[in-house]
């Protein structure tokens, strides 16, 4: 049990006596990091999490926002990282599961996931291992449930051997007027269990997520890794959207972390009110399971619906069509708490509030100290820099993963894995755009500019397809809260973020706190995964490929000399050191909006593409448009915008400074969109021949050779 001495006095306090065996589990679970954010809810505070378009914020499963008049983007992100690193296929599945479950509980259709993982090296037998079957787990379950997974982001460093990180967004579409919450409003309304048997699997899931991993946690741990099963999940999908269309459903929730305790406890204490649940009418999969057991399962594929008396018939009919187990299990009351009954006799009686809402706890923050000597690197030629970077895992291309991928189903999908961001049809002039980002490294050696910058790369790369941000998830991903310097990343990261989302008016609606990625002293890099929506017209849609011969190349955004911490220091010379490039947030603003409104107010098509600088610096990406467009390119560094002029031709070609895009444009419109950016900007080079060149022989090399070094780096490694 993870109750700490303080907890279980202010429990004892509050019921007035010692908590049963029971009693005490079920707040176990719900005292729990993973259930209860003590420790994270004072911080997140800072988010802003209203605007115009937020219909929903944080709070339920997950945010809402709108996009048409009629319609609104359901969207959340949760992290399944320790069953992962237990049991990488389950582990991975069961997120997937979770997530599709939260967007299915709003009332909505699912319409698209993303992932954003991190893994050991490549070179390391079992990180591999865990690599192909957390892949290999989310293609199955998204496959067959029929959901596209249509982006991400995958990060290869020693530092996540131990503890894999599997942080899943999912997005769906609802009609406003059918948007459903987590409550349960109404006293005398009736609880209904509906979809997977339940079972022994799961049990302490939450508690296991909160907690550091071990060595032996592989085999001690694998019972609390739940069982996914995409096949029901398809029929529950399916049942409950008849549900709604059909019956009044007054609430909806899906059982994940903390089970039918979690689930019940907050539907009831979100509308003020108690619960009653009988454990005899719970379908279980398994026999002579305990009241202990059934409270805490974690099963999959299960959903509570609470309706009327009178529409309980009607709602038992549907499931039984699909052939999905369904059983009333209790009734809202006006008691307060929530009371467990075995055979009509009271076994458990524990206030919703007590469960629902536990006491937060205030942790110490301290900022560590830096004791590594700084070193200075010698630069090497630029040519060999780039190749070696467009080689590495972490840059090359990420074909591997996304072809196992159905990215297609549902034919919404316009811009396809590959790109800056995908892009899916809502109707036929509107379009709204899904991207995910995190530079673990610069968060490391930084948590308020690495913080800020994963918000500031997700929005640019929105941007980039020509989209407006609208909203933010994320999915914080840090080692021990108990730790003062962890603690105190934790705050500097979430000060950066929504720092920028205030500087963008875009709301944070919804999030995952995931604490404890450590293993016998091994602390995972704090990873701030950040997901962001856009909306467009689909008109505006711009790709990052080369398109024409002749088009002039235009950079967008000042290049300052910020080496540290970028892919050169790190996949070239193997040190991350320094201070990472720091986020200005009025060049960042005023960049993103500059490129923007070129877009909208594009009616030509004079900008035939858009691509933002990050991960490898302005040589990369240069090379990922040419590959992408299979036309090389000829560039001349001399007429960079930089910070000053003594800055080097390798700062220039690979720092990783903030707020830059490349944008190419047709000469004949060139003055004309020149005219219009108002923020440092120059014609850099034009798009010609079947290379890359930069200022004639400081990089001269052909589109093979770049195709070469860029393309089938995983799949060597995985063959």
């Amino acid at each position: 049990m993870t109750l700490t001495d303080s907890e279980c006095k202010f429990v004892r306090n509050e019921l007035g006596r010692d908590p049963n065996s029971l009693e005490y589990g079920m707040l176990d679970i719900m005292f729990s990091e993973h259930c209860s954010y003590k420790s994270s809810r004072p911080i997140l505070k800072l988010f802003p999490t209203e605007g115009p378009r937020v219909i929903l914020g944080p709070g339920d499963d997950a945010g809402i926002v709108e996009l048409t008049d009629e319609l609104a983007l359901v969207i959340g992100m949760e992290s399944h990282n320790h069953p992962s690193a237990i049991e990488p296929y389950g582990g991975a599945g069961t997120g997937i599961g979770g997530i599709i479950r939260d967007i299915i509980s709003m009332g909505a259709i699912p319409v698209a996931l993303l992932d954003s993982l991190r893994f050991g090296p490549l070179e390391d037998q079992r990180s591999r291992y865990i690599f192909e079957y957390v892949v290999k787990g989310i293609s199955d379950y998204g496959n067959r449930v029929g959901i596209p997974t249509v982006g991400g982001e995958v990060e290869f460093d020693d530092n996540f051997k131990f503890n894999p990180l599997v942080n899943v967004v999912c997005a769906g579409i609802v009609k406003k007027k059918d948007i459903v919450r987590g409550i349960a409003p109404d006293v005398g309304d009736i609880f209904v269990l509906m979809g997977g048997r339940t079972g022994r699997d799961g049990i302490h899931g939450v508690t296991f997520a909160s907690e550091e991993l071990t060595t032996e946690s592989e085999l001690e741990d694998r019972p609390a890794v739940q069982i996914g099963d995409p096949f029901t999940k398809k029929m529950v999908l399916e049942a409950t959207l008849e549900a709604l269309e059909k019956v009044h459903v007054v609430g909806l929730k899906d059982l994940g972390g903390g089970g039918l305790t979690c689930c019940v406890s907050e539907m009831a204490g979100k509308g003020g009110n108690g619960a009653e649940v009988e454990l005899t009418k719970i379908p279980l999969r398994e026999g002579e399971m305990t009241p202990y057991e059934i409270m805490l399962s974690e099963s999959q594929e299960r959903m509570v619906f609470v309706v009327k008396p009178e529409d309980v018939a009607a709602l038992l009919d549907i499931f039984e069509k699909y052939e999905l187990p369904a059983a009333v299990i209790g009734k809202v009351t006006d008691t307060g708490n929530l009371v467990i009954k075995k055979d009509g006799e009271v076994i458990s009686e524990l206030k919703t509030d007590t469960l629902s809402d536990p006491p937060i706890i205030e942790r110490e923050a301290k900022k560590p100290e830096i004791r590594e000597k700084y070193i200075h690197l010698d630069e090497i030629n630029p040519q060999d820099a780039l190749l070696k970077l467009l080689s590495s895992p972490n840059i090359a291309s990420k074909k591997w993963v996304y072809r196992q991928y159905d990215h297609e189903v549902q034919i919404r999908t316009i811009v396809k894995p590959g790109d800056d961001a995908a892009v899916l049809k809502i109707d036929d002039k509107k379009a709204f755009t899904l991207t995910s980002d995190c530079n673990s490294t610069f968060t490391k050696l930084d948590p308020y500019h690495g913080g800020a910058g994963a918000v500031a790369e997700a929005i640019r790369n929105v941007v980039s397809m020509g989209s407006e941000p609208l909203c933010i998830v994320d999915c914080l991903n840090f080692g021990n809260p108990e730790k003062p310097e962890v603690f105190w990343q934790f705050k500097e990261c979430v000060k950066g973020m929504s720092d920028v989302a205030k500087k963008f008016e875009t709301p944070v609606i919804s999030g995952n706190v995931s604490f404890y990625n450590e293993t016998e002293g091994v602390t995972v890099n704090p990873s701030p995964v950040v997901a962001v929506a856009g909306l467009m017209d689909i008109k505006d849609i711009r790709t990052l490929d080369f398109k024409n011969k002749g088009d002039k190349i235009i950079l967008i955004g000042k290049t300052y000399p910020e080496l540290d911490g970028s892919s050169y220091h790190k996949e070239i010379h193997g040190v991350i050191q320094g201070t990472p490039p720091q986020v200005n947030m009025e060049s960042e603003f005023e960049s993103a909006n500059a490129v923007l409104d070129l877009i909208r107010h594009d009616k030509d098509k004079a900008i035939t593409a858009v691509h933002d600088c990050s991960s490898g610096g302005l040589a990369v990406a240069l090379a990922e448009m040419a590959i992408a467009g299979g036309i090389g390119g000829v560039i001349d560094t001399s007429k960079i915008p930089a910070e000053n002029e003594s800055i080097s031709d390798t700062e220039l070609l690979f720092s990783e400074s903030n707020a830059r895009f490349i944008l190419t444009v047709k000469k004949e419109h060139l003055e004309e969109i020149l005219s219009k950016i108002n923020v440092p900007a120059a014609v850099i080079g034009t798009v010609e021949g079947e290379k890359i060149t930069v200022n004639g022989d400081l990089i001269d090399v052909d589109l093979d050779e770049l195709k070469g070094s860029y393309k089938g780096v995983i799949e060597k490694y995985m063959a």
